[in-house]
């Protein structure tokens, strides 16, 4: 019997395959190596790519962590928000003028005044509701405000760097000595006519030094990454690399950021409006503080006058910040770890076996001596 010859080796293959050949599957390999190294950096490197053996399925927004955890604190947060915000849009149509006087003056709630009346006749419903919808819509514009600011001051001038970046880190680190209150007040004392627009803006002015600050470091430290330093060999411009590349990365922050910058805008609004600062002509829950008080709500027993607007305020910044919360374990990963943690702590301590009787009786007889 001829001696059978052993089947040429994977080596031998290869040095028989044509130069077409070793070029695609040194390219096949090149892209395997990058993947897996891409993968081991971040899980979800793209989409539609495998995960790692062992590592659990990731899909969709939750998949790539963008989205915020059910919790409790998250369902109460929403709740309260979508409440606030449904209330301010859909309250207003089935309410009075705000402005209509003819009501008896202090009247404590009823069945024709849900919440009574001020010293003017004014129904407290009615301006509870309107001014649900300015508080609102001065909040929202300042945070976008704030948010654009920080922006500009924190991602651009960390990606950017050099002469720029301390250009604008000078700026943000005079915004952040100025106190903010006083600040504010000094603004708004200077412009006799204030509009809810004006008050938005010196409310986002003076709020985005803190924000800036973080977006700085974040964006610092993601101008480093190897898919910043491929867009910048590809020949890909600043604006589209801080675009496409920076933003998307820093979308859970950008929401905490924006969210807190809204709280903090309300809490000023309603300052301002409290010291008789705020806008001229709108309703807000500040302005309605502010009658209240030069309405001597407080001597006169009028508690309906004031605490509805203190509890919406109370109320709305208690919902944002219970989301606050749920988007800050995005993006801190020892906060994202704590519930798993805490799961498996509580099913190790349900699934411990008790001791029995036996093993009791086992444990406490004493030991004999070896003979």
């Amino acid at each position: 019997m001829d001696d059978i010859q052993p089947s040429p080796t994977a080596e031998h293959e290869a040095d028989l395959a044509p130069a077409a050949d070793l070029g695609t599957m040194g390219t096949q390999l090149v892209d395997k190596e990058s993947l897996a190294a891409r993968e081991a950096i971040n899980p979800a490197v793209a989409a539609g790519g495998a995960a790692a053996p062992g590592a659990p399925s990731r899909k969709g927004w939750r998949g790539a962590q963008l989205m915020p955890r059910i919790t409790p604190k998250l369902i109460v947060g929403l709740v309260l928000v979508v409440g606030i915000v449904a209330f301010a849009l859909i309250a207003p149509l089935f309410t009075q003028d705000p402005k209509f006087s003819g009501n008896p003056a202090f009247e404590p709630p009823n069945g024709d005044h849900i919440l009574g009346t001020t010293k003017l006749g004014y129904d407290v419903f009615a301006q509870l509701a309107y001014g649900a919808k300015g508080s609102l819509q001065v909040g929202l514009i300042a945070g976008l405000i704030a948010l654009s600011l920080s922006i500009v001051f924190g991602i651009v001038a960390g990606y950017v760097g050099g002469f720029t970046d301390e250009a604008l880190s000078l700026v943000t680190n005079v915004m952040l000595v100025i106190p903010g209150l006083p600040l504010m007040i000094v603004i708004a004392s200077y412009a006799q006519q204030r509009s809810m627009l004006l008050v938005a803006l010196i409310l986002g002015v003076t709020g985005w030094a803190g924000a800036a600050v973080v977006l700085r470091s974040q964006a610092r430290s993601l101008r480093s990454r190897d898919y910043v330093a491929a867009s910048k060999v590809a020949g890909e411009k600043s604006f589209r690399i801080i675009a496409v590349e920076i933003l998307p990365n820093l979308l859970p922050l950008l929401a905490a950021q924006f969210i807190a910058a809204v709280v903090l805008a309300i809490l000023g609004e309603a300052g301002l409006s409290y010291l008789g600062l705020g806008p001229n002509g709108v309703i807000t829950w500040g302005t309605m503080l502010n009658e209240a008080q030069t309405g001597n709500a407080l001597s006169a027993g009028a508690w309906w006058w004031f605490i509805p607007p203190g509890l919406m305020i109370s109320a709305f910044g208690c919902g944002l910040s219970l989301i606050n919360f749920s988007i800050d374990e995005i993006i801190n990963p020892k906060l994202r770890s704590v519930p798993a943690a805490a799961r498996s702590v509580r099913k190790a301590k349900k699934n411990k076996p008790l001791p029995t009787a036996s093993s009791s009786r086992t444990a406490a007889a004493p030991t004999g001596t070896a003979r």
